[in-house]
C-alpha cells in the first residue's frame, strides 16, 4: 500500500510491521475454533478481495482528504484505520443482503457494487451523483444498499423493519447496520434493537468502538462492556478485533449464519480506533483529545499494513 505524505496520519507513513502486532494478528484468529474454520475455507481469490477492498476504502478517503486540502469539498469523514470493520464484514454477506452503513463505513458502498466515481459525486452534490445531489449520505437500493442519514443510531429501527419482511416473507436474505459508540447511546439504538430482538429477525448489528464519540472519549460517555450487551438484549453477540479484517469476515460469517438459521438478531463489538477527527476539520482538536502514545500504538495496527503481513 502506498503512503502519501500529505494525507496519510503520520503514524503511517514510514510503517513499518511490529513483530508483536504481527503474531497477535495471526493468534487473534487461531483463537476462535470456530472463526478459524471460517477463515480456512477463504481461498486466495478470497483473502486478495478483501485485500484490494481495503486498498479501495483507504484511497477513497486519500481522495476525499486531498479535495478538502485543495478547497474543492470543506469536510469529509473518514474511515481511516477502521476499514477492516466494514470490508470484513461486507465481505461475509450475500449479494442479495442489504446493509445500512454509516458515512464513516463507506466501503460497504463500493465492496457492494458501487463504483468509486459514484461515490465521490455524492459528495460533489452533482445531478449525476446517486441521490441527484440532495445529499453526501448515498447508498443505492439497486444495489441493497440503505443511504443513511446524520442522525446516526437511527438506522438500526430501519433495518429492524427491512430485516422483519425478510423473516415473514420466508426469506434467507439479513440486514447488517453499524453504530458507532457515542450512536450506541441514542434511543432509536434501544428501541430497534429491542424490536429486532423480541421479533427475532435476522439483522447484524455492529457496535464499532473506534473510542470516541465525536469528541467525548469513551470513557466520558460510557461505563461496563459492550461485551456485556448482547445478553442485556437476550440476543447472541461477540466480539471482534476491528483492525483485523479477516477477525471481523469470521465474526459477521458466523453472524450471519446464525441470523438464516433463524436465531438473529446478533450485536457484534468491533474494538478499533479512530485515526483521525470526526471529520477532516477536527483533526487537531481530535489529536489533543488523547494522548500521542495511543495514536503511536494504533498506528501499528493499520488494517492494511498487517494484513499485507498476513498475506505474505
Amino acid at each position: 500500500m502506498k503512503r502519501f505524505a500529505a494525507f496519510d496520519p503520520p503514524e503511517y507513513l514510514n510503517w513499518t510491521a511490529d513483530p508483536g502486532h504481527v503474531a497477535a494478528y495471526a493468534e487473534t484468529i487461531a483463537r476462535s475454533p470456530e472463526r478459524q474454520a471460517v477463515v480456512a475455507a477463504l481461498t486466495v481469490d478470497d483473502l486478495l478481495a478483501m485485500y484490494a477492498g481495503l486498498v479501495r476504502n483507504r484511497l477513497h478517503d486519500v481522495a476525499l482528504k486531498r479535495w478538502v486540502r485543495n478547497g474543492v469539498i470543506s469536510k469529509a469523514w473518514l474511515g481511516t484505520g477502521e476499514e477492516a470493520t466494514t470490508i470484513g464484514g461486507v465481505h461475509a454477506l450475500e449479494p442479495d443482503d442489504v446493509v445500512a452503513p454509516m458515512i464513516r463505513n463507506a466501503g460497504a458502498c463500493h465492496e457492494k457494487g458501487m463504483s468509486v466515481a459514484d461515490m465521490l459525486r455524492g459528495y460533489l452534490a452533482t445531478a449525476d451523483s446517486p441521490n441527484a445531489g440532495r445529499d453526501l449520505h448515498i447508498g443505492d437500493m439497486t444495489r441493497h444498499i440503505v443511504g443513511p442519514i446524520s442522525h446516526v443510531g437511527a438506522m438500526v429501527p430501519v433495518m429492524a423493519g427491512i430485516a422483519l419482511t425478510f423473516r415473514k416473507t420466508g426469506e434467507r436474505r439479513i440486514g447488517m447496520t453499524w453504530v458507532g459508540d457515542g450512536s450506541a447511546k441514542t434511543g432509536e439504538f434501544y428501541e430497534g434493537m429491542n424490536l429486532a430482538a423480541q421479533q427475532r429477525v435476522p439483522l447484524i448489528v455492529v457496535i464499532q468502538n473506534n473510542q470516541v464519540a465525536l469528541g467525548t472519549k469513551l470513557g466520558q460517555h460510557h461505563r461496563g462492556n459492550f461485551a456485556d450487551w448482547p445478553r442485556a438484549f437476550g440476543i447472541e453477540g461477540g466480539v471482534f478485533d476491528g483492525n483485523n479484517v479477516l477477525d471481523a469476515y469470521a465474526a459477521t460469517k458466523l453472524a450471519a449464519d446464525a441470523c438464516r438459521e433463524g436465531r438473529g438478531p446478533v450485536l457484534l463489538i468491533a474494538e478499533t480506533f479512530r485515526m483521525g477527527g470526526h471529520a477532516t476539520h477536527d483533526e487537531r482538536e481530535a489529536r489533543a483529545t488523547f494522548p500521542a502514545e495511543w495514536f503511536a500504538e494504533w498506528g501499528k495496527r493499520d488494517p492494511i499494513g498487517l494484513y499485507e503481513e498476513y498475506l505474505v
